[in-house]
């Protein structure tokens, strides 16, 4: 059985907003390329027809991917949530060891679907968003990095994220 997907509502939202567009709009979109690139003659020298094509897949394997992701999906419950401990669906503000308290990060902790680093959410199962879980105000945790360096971070600060 495959492990399942823990997301927010507004995640959930948004997986089946995605699901429903490529349904309904971008499935159409690419059908109305491949059925103009047909025109264009001979497909066995057909850029257009075989691009068309590619994205046809492409389309449809996002919709496989995003149907089974959606089958799996548990929402976090946010009545649920523990407003002072480190979790899915929670904002944590955190301080790396030496620095200055203006140099203080802030990160939405989310499941992994909802990961998005330029928007400062990070995934329970990035290093430092498994190493915050379960942790609470005042609490130091020691985070491995991907190159193996290890950095201290204290928890500064626990609420819902916005």
């Amino acid at each position: 059985m495959a492990k399942e997907v823990v997301v927010t509502h507004e995640g959930l939202k948004k997986l089946e907003e995605e699901l429903n567009n490529l349904r309904t709009v971008k499935r159409k979109e690419v059908a109305d390329k491949i059925k103009v690139a047909r025109g264009y003659g001979d497909l066995s020298e057909n850029a257009e027809y075989d691009a068309a094509k590619e994205e046809q897949a492409m389309v449809e394997a996002r919709i496989a991917d995003l149907e089974a992701t959606l089958k799996i999906a548990r929402v976090i419950d946010d009545n649920a949530l523990s407003h002072d401990t480190v979790s899915i669906g929670m904002h944590v503000r955190i301080l790396a060891e030496g620095d200055d308290e203006d140099e203080a990060e802030e990160y939405d902790i989310t499941g992994s679907t909802e990961a998005d680093v330029d928007l400062n959410r990070i995934s329970d199962e990035s290093p430092v968003g498994a190493a915050l879980i379960g942790k609470k105000v005042g609490d130091s945790v020691d985070v491995t990095l991907p190159n193996g360096s290890i950095i201290t971070y204290k928890v500064l600060g626990v609420s819902r994220s916005r």
